[in-house]
């Protein structure tokens, strides 16, 4: 009988720990283990296309995260208004910072990527950036590259 009680007791602390280890998986894949940014600042980027980018998706500053997405939105223009919450450890990026989408590995999640530009005044909370470079969408590069293969062909006829 004690023997029956102690591995029930075992593989109910088995099924414990795998259930929290499920748990922790989601949390990581969901983007939802790191904190947010708590002393940071709040600028805005302007975009014609911004993919699959998501909120809480990272900021990255020369390969490192500096903040993450707090709010996506379309503006009166129907340009993509992505909000950008900056650690407050960033508050020296020059005006002239440059903001583009990019995607980590080939199929991977969407990102912003920060390069700080050349002049003396810095970003405050609420400003926009203006230099921005829309996300790469890879049907739309297929299809450019089918349609002028396809007109190539035409003119070889």
């Amino acid at each position: 009988m004690t023997n029956n009680k102690t591995l029930e007791l075992w593989v109910g602390l088995f099924v414990a720990v795998g259930i929290l280890a499920l748990a922790m998986l989601a949390f990581r894949v969901g983007n939802l283990g790191s904190a947010d940014v708590v002393d940071g600042y709040k600028i805005h980027a302007r975009f014609d296309n911004i993919g699959q980018l998501k909120i809480r998706a990272p900021i990255t500053l020369a390969g490192v995260r500096i903040g993450r997405i707090s709010d996506i939105t379309v503006d009166e223009d129907y340009y993509a208004v992505v909000t950008l919450n900056i650690s407050g450890d960033y508050r020296n990026l020059p005006t002239d910072t440059s903001a583009s989408i990019l995607t980590s590995g080939l199929l991977g999640e969407q990102y912003v990527a920060l390069e700080p530009g050349g002049s003396e005044e810095y970003l405050k909370e609420g400003d926009t950036i203006r230099l921005t470079q829309s996300a790469l969408v890879l049907e739309k590069l297929i299809g450019q590259f089918l349609f002028s293969k396809a007109a190539e062909s035409d003119k070889g006829k």
